[in-house]
């Protein structure tokens, strides 16, 4: 259904720190720049795209948006956490945690207080 995520930062360099950390916990690859400075990560057919505002206003994070980011299994769940909160993220909600529905979850906001969920199957190879 999508194409990619994009979502701002006011400081490219600190979120290029935090989401390459937290996407090395997941077996993901370093961002990269494209042409017009907006840093790209590809993983398993995804695409998170990082940016200034185009409109030159500072960057803000969405009230009441999450950007889900799928994980193989709780130790690469707990990885991503530790990745994020080591790299300027802020832990938020529950620490990581199996929930009701089966799934092992964590959530963090990155420096610019975006709102992202690691989430995997509960178990290992599940």
């Amino acid at each position: 259904m999508f194409t990619h995520v994009m979502i701002g930062s006011n400081d490219l360099e600190r979120s290029r720190a935090f989401y390459d950390a937290t996407f090395a916990a997941l077996g993901g690859r370093p961002g990269e720049t494209d042409a017009g400075g907006r840093l790209v990560y590809r993983h398993e057919g995804g695409r998170l795209m990082i940016t200034t505002p185009i409109d030159g206003k500072p960057a803000t994070a969405a009230n009441g948006g999450t950007i889900g980011i799928a994980a193989a299994n709780p130790d690469h769940v707990l990885a991503w956490h530790k990745a994020g909160t080591a790299h300027g993220g802020t832990a938020v909600e529950s620490p990581p945690t199996e929930r009701p529905n089966g799934a092992f979850v964590a959530y963090l906001r990155d420096p610019d207080g975006n709102k992202l969920s690691a989430r995997s199957p509960a178990t290992k190879g599940a």
